[in-house]
């Protein structure tokens, strides 16, 4: 055999090689927010504690602009991971001390609880909503670094218009495939934590078809269409360690291997979310 032919099997099987490395590449778990062109990403723990604190918010009717501010300043504070250290005694999500009142450790460590309580000190402030965020979120946390709040405010700000339902079909997340089913309960009982007790119609598991959950968002508020949006953005968030496998809102669907929402022919009801568990 020639040396030419030599060099082109030698250069045939590098690229065989390169391809098969390519196409076994994990799949990289992120949420992305894309909103007016402008795209931000977390990774899925802190999709998780946003979805979360987006969905506290709207539990207490609070605008999208609370949930920003709450962002940022979780962003800041912890990464928006529920860490259990931080400077001296804070802890949590927004680094609260319970040696200045914010609850026990116990309770701070609670992200639901922790997020709360920022709330509470957030409408405590009169004219929040028209503040500078640094100034907001400085108000409530008494930071030694205030101005570094605004350094998260337009990945705080497009997460929230996304979770609030302001920016329709603007959240996805990529995830692998997913593990073991969770089943409805655990998905109902992480619902419940977050959004409040909304109703929901479960259908279980059969041979032909993965269990699936209707969410009915009536009792979020009027707002039926903005507020399915949030719920939908809310389940893709948390697809992850619930096992989901698709989310439909109206007559988009995400799926669970897909990058994008796209239109599917058999519509969610107005006023709800369907969702279908990993089978």
């Amino acid at each position: 055999m020639g040396t030419l032919a030599v060099a082109a099997l030698a250069v045939a099987g590098v690229v065989v090689v390169l391809d098969r490395t390519a196409a076994e590449e994990p799949v990289v778990a992120r949420c992305v927010a894309t909103v007016d062109g402008s795209a931000w990403a977390l990774e899925p723990e802190q999709a998780d504690n946003a979805a979360m604190i987006a969905a506290v918010g709207l539990r207490r009717g609070l605008p999208a602009r609370a949930v920003t501010i709450a962002l940022a300043t979780a962003l800041q504070e912890s990464k928006l991971i529920n860490i259990d250290y931080g400077d001296r005694d804070s802890l949590g999500l927004f680094q609260q001390r319970p040696s200045q009142g914010w609850g026990t450790a116990e309770q701070i460590m609670d992200p639901v609880y922790a997020t709360g309580k920022f709330y509470d000190g957030l409408v405590a402030v009169a004219g929040y909503e028209q503040m500078e965020i640094t100034d907001a979120a400085q108000a409530v946390q008494r930071s030694g670094y205030p101005e570094a709040y605004a350094g998260h405010e337009s990945r705080a700000r497009t997460f929230a218009s996304a979770l609030t339902g302001w920016s329709p079909a603007a959240l996805t997340c990529t995830f692998g495939e997913a593990g073991a089913p969770v089943g409805t309960d655990t998905v109902v009982a992480r619902l419940v934590r977050d959004l409040g007790d909304l109703p929901t119609d479960a259908t279980a598991a059969t041979a032909d078809a993965p269990a699936s959950l209707v969410v009915h968002v009536d009792p979020l508020g009027a707002e039926q269409d903005r507020l399915a949006w949030a719920v939908g953005h809310w389940a893709v968030s948390l697809a992850g360690p619930l096992g989901l496998d698709t989310v439909t809102v109206g007559d988009q669907v995400w799926v669970r291997d897909a990058t994008t929402w796209t239109t599917t022919e058999e519509p969610a009801a107005a006023g709800t979310v369907r969702i279908t568990l990993a089978g």
